[in-house]
């Protein structure tokens, strides 16, 4: 697959922290500014992270957050990147998320992982049994979520959740589902859930093509193990972990040293990091659309200013879709 067959899908990874520095009885009028504006300028989705907390950080609840912000949008699909399988029953997800998925008119993206904050997990009363535990979990709970979105009535037995009967209804709007996407890096365990039931996979930040390369030719063995297409998967990445985009160089520099988190120092924060101009993003998107990726996921350092963000969206956004 070319860049030239499917036009890219460009994502904004939007995290509660991105806010820490604003006041916090307005924390969901920043989310609200900037996915409105990501809806203006063209995107093509918004997720939120998932998390209970964060040390003492102020965060809002990934769920309700996302059940807000439909109500205020009208075309940009939201998703969550990734839900923390731990935090609800996967029964009650499939109905949580069939019915935002109603609210929204079928704008919902389902991201899901194993979770893998023990602190948290402990501090709110969920256990956080091992690694392969969890796994196992994961791939039980959306196998459940699948079947309560498409079965009249759903039953299930496994080791670990079971359902009977079990009434979904409204249905989610989108047909056969909402898309799912699985995350985390595992290149066993969670890789072999992905290749069963993943419409998509997001391995997060990798510095490296190369590393993306291998990374990919992993998950197709694992599709030939359970026999699934390799094709039906769509492709993610993240070609930066942060990106600080500016007209020019300097200008991107400027925005990175005065973003760089405490107890890290610059030199390894701009590693892990894409500090340039729309025209080094560019490359970086026909890099990774020349091996079938579709969807980009953008975490932008200088959030909750706009001006990158804009940026980013006149001058390869718009590029890629009129190509």
């Amino acid at each position: 697959m070319c860049s030239a067959v499917l036009k890219p899908k460009f994502a904004v990874f939007l995290p509660c922290h991105t806010f820490t520095t604003k006041k916090n009885f307005r924390l969901f009028n920043y989310f609200e500014d900037v996915v409105l504006e990501c809806e203006r300028l063209g995107y093509y989705s918004v997720w939120l992270d998932d998390h209970l907390m964060l040390g003492k950080m102020p965060i809002l609840e990934c769920w309700t957050t996302l059940s807000a912000l439909f109500s205020v949008t009208e075309r940009i699909r939201l998703g969550t990147m990734v839900t923390c399988n731990s935090f609800r029953n996967p029964s009650l997800l499939a109905k949580m998320a069939a019915t935002i998925d109603n609210i929204s008119n079928g704008r919902l993206e389902l991201g899901i992982g194993a979770g893998a904050q023990k602190k948290e997990h402990l501090a709110y009363g969920y256990q956080f049994p091992s690694s392969k535990t969890r796994i196992e979990q994961l791939a039980e709970a959306v196998e459940i979520v699948r079947k309560m979105w498409i079965e009249e009535k759903a039953s299930y037995e496994g080791k670990n959740y079971t359902i009977r009967d079990a009434v979904c209804e409204p249905k989610p709007l989108q047909k056969p589902h909402p898309p799912i996407t699985i995350g985390g890096g595992g290149e066993k365990l969670t890789m072999r859930v992905a290749a069963q039931y993943a419409d998509r996979y997001d391995w997060g930040y990798l510095p490296s093509l190369e590393m993306y390369k291998r990374k990919l030719k992993l998950l197709e063995e694992h599709c030939q193990v359970v026999g699934r297409s390799f094709q039906e998967i769509e492709k993610s990445c993240w070609f930066a972990g942060h990106l600080f985009v500016g007209e020019n160089r300097k200008k991107a520099e400027e925005k990175v040293v005065q973003r760089v988190p405490e107890g890290v120092s610059l030199e390894d924060f701009v590693k892990t990091s894409l500090v340039g101009t729309p025209q080094d993003c560019l490359k970086q998107v026909r890099q990774y659309a020349n091996l079938g990726v579709t969807h980009f996921m953008l975490f932008f350092g200088d959030l909750p200013d706009l001006k990158g963000l804009r940026l980013f969206a006149e001058e390869v956004v718009k590029k890629t879709k009129s190509n």
